[in-house]
């Protein structure tokens, strides 16, 4: 019998060091969740506030300095166009548009060129179908396409935006 005690024995003391080996291997892949989720919680809150500006230089502060910079904005003559509308019955645009620009000498620079401005925009919208025009996505191109041939002829001046005061398709 003495046999078998020192057998129990020794499965008791095998046992005991495996619950504690499985205690320990338990432990140690809770110890990295936690470890992980912080590192993600520290990181994540650093960079809501690089975005914020806490740390300054961000995304916010260049849109906060933008903001306070003062636009002057200059209005364009009200155009009336015939869009291209194929053999349907004729279809006319009406536009009033300013111009937002950073500075006045922008504007200086646009007002000589006006004619040449709307001699552009002309030929372009004459081209244009109102189907184009449908939407939000149509009116933004249009936005877009009328900033790129302003900026374009007026270079090295650049204007900040095309803003539409009105617009009427017939």
């Amino acid at each position: 019998m003495a046999d078998t005690d020192e057998v129990n024995d020794e499965e008791i003391a095998d046992g005991e060091e495996s619950a504690e080996e499985d205690g320990k291997q338990k432990k140690f892949p809770m110890m990295m969740i936690i470890i992980g989720a912080a590192v993600v919680v520290l990181v994540g809150g650093a960079g809501g506030a690089y975005f914020m500006g806490l740390f300054g230089g961000g995304p916010m502060d260049a849109q906060k300095s933008e903001a306070q910079a003062p636009s002057i904005y200059f209005d364009i003559p009200e155009m009336v166009v015939n869009l291209a509308s194929g053999r349907k019955r004729p279809q006319y645009l009406k536009l009033k548009i300013a111009i937002e620009a950073d500075s006045q000498e922008n504007i200086d620079a646009l007002t000589p060129k006006m004619p040449r401005i709307q001699d552009m925009f002309l030929i372009y919208l004459r081209e244009m179908r109102g189907s184009d025009l449908e939407g939000s996505a149509g009116v933004y191109r249009l936005k877009n396409e009328l900033m790129r041939r302003i900026n374009i002829t007026i270079h090295p001046a650049e204007i900040k935006r095309v803003l539409f005061k009105e617009m009427i398709i017939q």
